[in-house]
């Protein structure tokens, strides 16, 4: 069975710093992009953060920029996003997402994690 299971949110001070970590099981995660999303109350999901299936692409949402990092280790199967200087509008649950893209499209989400920025 597919899973995607997020750890590490949990409530920081504004200018904190948290990593958190998916942990991918059940597909061959090598052959995905995986990324990181967020919804805070009221608002869409948004996309924060993602990284190649290879790894060796990444982008950010420009509120992030600077400030967040996605990473890989295909060895573990985990993805993390270490997230520096956070700020209260970082609040929100995040969630991770596998996608791969080819003659079918495969998309696997986690359960989400809950980050709090708050003083």
């Amino acid at each position: 069975q597919v899973q995607l299971v997020e750890s590490g949110g949990g409530l920081v001070q504004p200018g904190g710093s948290l990593r958190l970590s998916c942990a991918a099981s059940a597909f061959i995660f090598s052959n995905f992009a995986m990324s990181w999303y967020r919804q805070a109350p009221g608002k869409e999901r948004e996309l924060v953060a993602g990284s190649t299936s290879a790894g060796g692409s990444t982008n950010y949402a420009d509120s992030v920029k600077g400030r967040f990092t996605i990473s890989r280790d295909s060895a573990k199967n985990v993805v993390y996003l270490q997230m520096n200087n956070l700020k209260p509008e970082d609040t929100a649950v995040y969630y991770c997402n596998a996608l791969h893209s080819g003659i079918l499209t495969i998309d696997y989400w986690g359960q989400g994690t809950q980050v709090t920025v708050s003083s």
